[in-house]
């Protein structure tokens, strides 16, 4: 079984990830868009139970769109999240997929809120859903 390890920049907060993620997403939410700094944001979730995270870390919550609560888990030295949870998706647990610095990571099958995707941004595959 594959064993994954994603870090915060600094390398003090880690998220060790059991087995493949049940799900690869890009969202291209405003949300997202801030929360990573780029134009889209590139999340692999696993069940709870297959994830473990350890070192310090603070937590923020936000309301989103939908009306469920997100709560994102971040290194309080460097700033970098590494994990959160959503009240849409309950029982995993997020992991933004840059926090484990693999280019070998397996590809996104899924791609949503595209009615906020910048115009020039185009998510590759046969396979990936893509929805508004």
């Amino acid at each position: 079984m594959t064993d994954r390890v994603a870090t915060c920049r600094c390398g003090q907060l880690q998220a060790r990830c059991t087995g493949d993620p049940v799900r690869v997403s890009v969202c291209h939410c405003l949300a997202c868009q801030q929360r990573s700094g780029s134009a889209f944001a590139v999340q692999a979730r696993w069940r709870d139970e297959r994830f473990e995270l350890t070192g310090t870390f603070r937590e923020w919550s936000r309301v989103g769109d939908s009306g469920g609560q997100a709560t994102y888990r971040f290194c309080p030295d460097c700033g970098s999240t590494v994990a959160y949870v959503n009240d849409g998706m309950p029982g995993v647990t997020a992991v933004p997929v840059g926090a484990f610095a693999d280019p070998d990571f397996p590809s996104p099958k899924f791609s949503v809120y595209e009615e906020r995707k910048h115009r020039w941004v185009a998510i590759a595959g046969d396979d990936v859903e893509h929805t508004d």
